[in-house]
């Protein structure tokens, strides 16, 4: 007898664990050839608000750490994703990429952690300024993470969409609720198993699956998320514009190839950033400046 296939069950990413959505759905996006990819969680409000409240728990102990810590942790996490490239690509490949593309994707994916691993404890340096002022003080600019960033995933792409949206927001501090490709959910399921063996803390990067249409409102809506990114179509954005005036969100619209070596800049990391300003007194004792 033909031996039936065992489709492998993927549940979301929330807190570090791996909890079923609360909603009990679950729904099977199907491949070029018309055949099933997996039972895929369809998420609720209910577990978008469980995870903005553990991201929210992840935020002060991550964006306390020492910066050149957090670049440790995605060097790891690219280690890790090295470790796995044959599954990934496999993935991919189940999705409709040939193995070419999906081997270019993973490296690309990999290649881009590293990238924002070695500017985390750099890119403060770059932005911040010391500022000219008339009065007798030192006036310097500095970045901090904006708080909770949710972010919608690119739909067309499985892995390196999801993981060039991710990466700067992280990098920079942030926590994060991410919602997967719709039609292309395997890699950034899948990635949530880098993550565990990982060294991020649970909660850090949080990650939803289902359909964009029912998570995208109570995402924006949330009282307790700070920022907002968007790769998709216009109309869905102008949604999500006017949803985040609720707590004056910062949201970001991202249009473009992810796949290319321009999708990676210190700017993806300035965009959930707040700046603040310090006015530190200066002393003037016997012509000799100093500082306390």
């Amino acid at each position: 007898m033909e031996r039936l296939e065992v489709l492998k069950t993927y549940k979301i990413y929330i807190g570090g664990k791996f909890p079923r959505t609360e909603s009990g759905r679950y729904y099977q996006p199907m491949n070029g050839n018309g055949n099933a990819l997996g039972n895929i969680c369809l998420s609720s409000r209910k577990d978008v608000r469980n995870a903005v409240v553990a991201a929210r728990k992840a935020f002060g102990d991550w964006s306390g750490r020492a910066a050149f810590n957090r670049g440790q942790i995605l060097y790891r996490i690219a280690e890790m994703l090295e470790a796995r490239r044959g599954q990934f690509m496999d993935e991919l490949q189940q999705q409709g990429s040939t193995r070419a593309k999906a081997e270019k994707e993973v490296n690309a994916a990999i290649d881009r952690l590293i990238y924002y691993a070695g500017w985390c404890d750099k890119y403060v340096q770059v932005l911040g300024s010391v500022n000219p002022v008339a009065s007798s003080h030192f006036n310097f600019s500095v970045h901090e993470p904006m708080g909770v960033v949710g972010i919608f995933a690119d739909a067309d792409t499985s892995l390196i969409g999801f993981v060039s949206m991710m990466a700067p927001v992280i990098a920079g501090g942030n926590t994060c609720v991410a919602v997967a490709s719709e039609n292309l959910p395997l890699c950034a399921v899948t990635f949530s198993e880098v993550l565990n063996s990982s060294d991020v803390p649970g909660g850090v990067v949080n990650i939803l699956t289902g359909k964009q249409s029912e998570l995208v409102k109570p995402l924006t809506t949330h009282m307790d998320v700070n920022a907002v990114a968007y790769s998709g179509s216009k109309e869905v954005f102008t949604e999500i514009q006017q949803d985040s005036v609720l707590n004056l969100k910062r949201v970001m619209h991202f249009e473009q190839d992810w796949s290319q070596s321009n999708a990676q800049n210190l700017y993806l990391i300035e965009h959930f950033q707040e700046v603040k300003t310090t006015w530190h007194p200066i002393e003037d004792i016997g012509g000799a400046t100093s500082t306390y």
